[in-house]
């Protein structure tokens, strides 16, 4: 294959990363009320939780937005862009998984429009709030593949959840390899499904996760924001 046919690893890797300036390291979707209340105490029960965000709860509805941003923004279907953006902005169940998106969203388009200017992204992205997983999909059509945009989304969310329950519980960083190494499957699997999915896919089952979201916007003492 020639290097062309890769020129995308490179701003998907960047893209991706825990360094990547959205500020995703303050947040924990729940997780630090669930090492609190003690149901997250290992790389096993760390690991339960992140497949359980990924398969069933807004890592699920993330994923199948990201695809359908994608496919809107590759195609210039605007309108069929609006759907997903407005859907999006509204499906969060608590106030701090809301902010969570949305703020991570904002940083997500400040910084690739003035780092990676041209892409689907510019055309499509204005003084409204836009959700993180829509801007990122908007950013990868026409430049990443939808197949490897969805794994990349997908290990980025897992990733940062990890690094949080590693900061947590604690654990050492070994440890969160491990947990990301167990994860793995789980990741290909549902960005596969993700890939196939449609809007009238997205829901959750994940109520314990939005419990301890709810939780947390009260808990005494907090190092993440949600």
């Amino acid at each position: 294959m020639s290097r062309a046919e890769f020129d995308w690893l490179l701003p998907l890797g960047t893209w991706a990363s825990p360094a990547y300036p959205i500020g995703a390291f303050s947040y924990s979707h729940g997780l630090e009320w669930a090492v609190e209340a003690g149901r997250v105490t290992d790389v096993a029960s760390l690991a339960d939780y992140v497949a359980t965000v990924i398969e069933a709860g807004a890592g699920w509805a993330d994923l199948v937005l990201v695809g359908q941003s994608w496919r809107a923004a590759e195609a210039g279907n605007t309108d069929g862009f609006e759907e997903v953006r407005e859907l999006a902005a509204a499906l969060r169940g608590t106030a701090e998984t809301a902010l969570e998106t949305m703020q991570q969203g904002a940083s997500f388009v400040l910084a690739t429009r003035a780092a990676w200017p041209g892409t689907k992204l510019d055309q499509l992205a204005d003084d409204r709030p836009m959700a993180y997983p829509v801007a990122f999909g908007a950013a990868a059509a026409g430049l990443i593949p939808l197949n490897a945009t969805l794994l990349g989304f997908a290990q980025a969310v897992a990733a940062n959840l990890v690094s949080a329950g590693v900061r947590l519980v604690p654990l050492g960083q070994t440890d969160g390899q491990r947990a990301l190494a167990r994860l793995a499957p789980v990741l290909a699997r549902t960005a596969a499904r993700a890939e196939a999915a449609t809007l009238h896919d997205i829901g959750t089952a994940a109520p314990m996760i939005d419990l301890f979201s709810m939780r947390h916007e009260t808990q005494y003492t907090r190092l993440f924001r949600s």
